[in-house]
């Protein structure tokens, strides 16, 4: 009885110690991840972080927020490729990306295993936006109208300033 205890005992050790051994599971993209982890450690205990005490780009960043959340005129260009602008039109706010969204692009949803997929989801008004679009939304005051305002879809880059800007010629709708 003792010796079949003494070989139970060394069978059991032999299995946790080649199980142990090598995680048959580990990558090596785990491996790379494991290194550079360490890696960023060990540059964080020589160098430290940043002494930053102004904090300006958040107050600068903070500021844009502001700026963004108020009725300001602003002024919308585009560039022809030559590099001039030509005025699109007085506007109100910074240009829209045409991929901005109202509501979050995805939700969760549930199978009857309580897995979590996170499905596309429509806007209110039922379209589903792409996720990168290239034109933005300019609103533009309408001239003569005081108060009226009129989006215009642009398609190349945009200039918008809160200034009016020296421009090769105005292009306008009229």
């Amino acid at each position: 009885m003792k010796k079949f205890f003494s070989l139970f005992a060394v069978v059991a050790l032999a299995i946790t110690m080649v199980a142990c051994a090598d995680d048959p599971s580990t990558t090596t993209d785990q491996d790379v991840a494991h290194k550079q982890a360490q890696s960023l450690a060990q540059a964080n205990q020589q160098i430290g972080m940043p002494g930053i005490t102004n904090f300006t780009e958040m107050k600068l960043v903070r500021k844009l927020y502001e700026l963004r959340d108020q009725n300001i005129t602003t002024y919308a260009y585009v560039p022809d490729f030559q590099g001039r602008l030509w005025h699109v039109c007085d506007s109100i706010g910074f240009g829209l990306p045409y991929g901005v969204q109202f509501s979050n692009p995805e939700a969760h949803h549930y199978d009857s295993q309580y897995n979590i997929y996170n499905l596309p989801q429509a806007e209110p008004n039922g379209l589903f936006m792409p996720e990168t679009a290239e034109g933005t939304w300019v609103i533009c005051t309408v001239p003569g109208k005081a108060g009226e305002i009129a989006p215009i879809y642009v398609e190349p880059r945009v200039v918008v300033s809160t200034t009016k800007l020296n421009a090769f010629g105005d292009w306008q709708a009229k």
